[in-house]
């Protein structure tokens, strides 16, 4: 197959776990290479929270191409020009934030997907086709096939759409924010809290009955992730590079302070 393979999207369709690594602070080139080091499956290159260009978000994406992950990333909206930027210079997929409703996730289908699926505008000028003139019909059947399209979940009215969003054909993954979803529901920083796990129970459920690949991020404590991922969450945003290094440097510097 000329395009390259999704391996987080292969992850999943096995039935596995897809984890992934979150990029705010790593600009690097590199950055696949170290990510895949350490056993994790695809980049969560965050394009909403930090301060990282178009730019750099892509070449981070197609370094990471033939470094043995997936570069995927969270871009800043719902606009058809946040996603089809980064898909056409080196992204295997998006994930996009705030998506509320049926309607919004049928809007990010078809401009994610190339004809017949959607209508995304076709540049075959493309890094994940390896800049190789193939046939259109067989460039957009591939491509299509290898790209992951992932919606966040991030607010009480998202959940109660869960269903139907679920069922939007082009939507292969639903991810629960759950940070911003606890800070929705009034309950702040309780990701173990009952409404959260019915969330993720509603999700999860939704998923199975109409063949998408549930998500979950947002929580990095361990008896939380065993939780979730036990009800069968898949496709995983298990830390981000500064939370990692915050606490690692926490770890260095208590030790040597404590042998004086």
């Amino acid at each position: 197959m000329p395009v390259v393979k999704n391996i987080a999207k292969e992850r999943l369709q096995q039935g596995g776990l897809a984890v992934g690594l979150g990029l705010r602070q790593l600009r690097t080139a590199d950055a696949g290479l170290i990510a895949a080091a350490c056993g994790f499956d695809w980049l969560f290159i965050d394009c909403e929270h930090n301060s990282m260009d178009l730019s750099t978000a892509c070449d981070i994406a197609t370094a990471a191409l033939g470094q043995g992950i997936t570069p995927i990333v969270r871009v800043t909206g719902k606009e058809a020009h946040h996603s089809t930027r980064v898909l056409d210079n080196g992204a295997l997929g998006v994930v996009v934030p705030h998506v509320d409703t049926v309607e919004e996730a049928h809007a990010i289908a078809d401009q994610c997907r190339y004809p017949p699926i959607g209508h995304r505008s076709i540049a075959r000028a493309n890094p994940v086709a390896g800049f190789k003139s193939l046939p259109i019909d067989q460039f957009c059947q591939e491509i299509n096939a290898q790209t992951l399209v992932v919606v966040m979940l991030e607010s009480p009215q998202a959940i109660e759409n869960v269903d139907a969003i679920a069922q939007v054909d082009g939507i292969d993954a639903l991810l629960i924010g759950t940070n911003d979803l606890c800070a929705e529901m009034g309950i702040p920083g309780q990701f173990g809290h009952e409404r959260v796990t019915d969330a993720y129970r509603k999700t999860i459920d939704a998923c199975r009955r109409h063949g998408k690949f549930p998500g979950m991020a947002g929580i990095t404590e361990e008896a939380l992730q065993e939780r979730y991922v036990g009800m069968g969450a898949q496709l995983l945003l298990a830390d981000q590079d500064l939370r990692l290094m915050m606490r690692a440097g926490n770890q260095v510097t208590e030790f040597l302070r404590g042998l004086t």
